[in-house]
């Protein structure tokens, strides 16, 4: 857990899937998308499972309200005896951008990948996301690597 002023960054507890739908409804906006209800159901399910191989979730709380969140995953890397950590999701409620939320976020998961053992942690983001570029770009490394999916 790390404090931060008001600020805790903590594990998702089962009691927090009201905010937490809330913040990844949010999140789904920005990228203007949008998941059915059972997805919502099942993603939770996973990210407060216990399989060390599904998804995870650390949360930011400020005076009881979560302000954020971030979803990370760990699997297997055919260049390492060790997992490494995908950071999937990242989203601060747009009150508190700007005061080091996903700063905090973002180390939580190193935090977490350090503590299994994981000697890399990467994620993506939109082109158009400038805002949290500049973030990425302080605390993370720019790769030239170009995502394709299936057509």
């Amino acid at each position: 857990m790390t404090e931060q002023a008001s600020v805790v960054v903590r594990a998702l507890r089962r009691s927090d899937k009201a905010q937490w739908a809330r913040l990844w409804q949010g999140y789904l906006a920005y990228y203007e998308t949008e998941r059915p209800t059972e997805i919502f159901d099942l993603y939770f399910d996973r990210l407060i499972g216990d399989d060390p191989q599904d998804y995870h979730c650390v949360v930011a709380e400020m005076d009881g309200t979560l302000v954020g969140l971030t979803h990370y995953l760990f699997h297997r890397h055919g260049w390492s005896v060790e997992n490494v950590c995908y950071l999937q999701d990242l989203y601060a409620d747009p009150s508190v951008r700007g005061t080091g939320i996903g700063r905090a976020l973002i180390e939580a998961v190193y935090k977490a990948a350090d503590a299994t053992g994981a000697p890399g942690v990467y994620w993506l983001t939109q082109d158009f996301n400038q805002a949290a570029r500049k973030l990425y770009d302080r605390i993370g490394k720019k790769t030239p690597f170009i995502k394709y999916s299936r057509a």
